[in-house]
């Protein structure tokens, strides 16, 4: 049992009008709200503060620093979830970006995925991200939450068509990011982890 709700952020990787992301995310963030062991902070890349930042990381000869609101919100996350499209069978070039301006705050915490695309349902853009994440010092979770065909699965009122199916999976993948980001934060305060 937690002694206190763990930290989650929902990270939200595209920025493009009009993104099917929010369809997804609301629903995400939703069966992440239900619980009382989780405190949901949504991270959208494409909220003007966040996205103005990464705009100037982009800058010549800019350093991280130029992040920093972007920096606070995951240094204060205990594990995020990562919900990303596919496109052109990769991640977002805006999800990218944020991964690698902030360094040092996700190390030693845990990531789920959720992918949403055509045919593959995101996998590909998911397999890529593990690849980031590893460098990057993050626990990657095996079970994932994928919508292929994605504007064929949610109802107008943004409800899943298949609510019990995907419902299930939602929960596992959160109770395997509960397990993991309860234990990697208790192996932090024993142990600090540096590299």
């Amino acid at each position: 049992m937690l002694s206190s709700p763990l930290h989650v952020g929902v990270v939200i990787g595209s920025v493009r009008p009009g993104r099917f992301a929010d369809t997804v995310a609301n629903w995400v963030v939703s069966q992440a709200r239900q619980r009382d062991d989780m405190l949901v902070d949504v991270i959208d890349l494409s909220e003007p503060s966040l996205l103005a930042e990464l705009k100037l990381s982009l800058g010549p000869g800019e350093e991280p620093q130029t992040v920093p609101r972007l920096r606070e919100r995951i240094e204060r996350q205990e594990a995020y979830i990562v919900i990303t499209p596919e496109y052109n069978h990769g991640y977002p070039a805006s999800l990218k970006l944020a991964i690698d301006c902030v360094y040092s705050e996700w190390r030693a915490k845990p990531v789920s995925f959720v992918s949403y695309g055509g045919m593959a349902g995101g996998q590909r853009a998911v397999e890529q991200l593990r690849q980031v994440f590893a460098e990057m010092h993050v626990v990657t979770l095996r079970d994932t939450l994928s919508f292929h065909n994605a504007w064929e699965q949610f109802s107008d009122d943004g409800s899943p068509r298949n609510a019990d199916t995907v419902g299930k999976a939602a929960t596992v993948m959160l109770d395997q990011l509960t397990w993991w980001g309860t234990t990697l934060r208790e192996g932090r305060a024993a142990r600090p982890y540096s590299v």
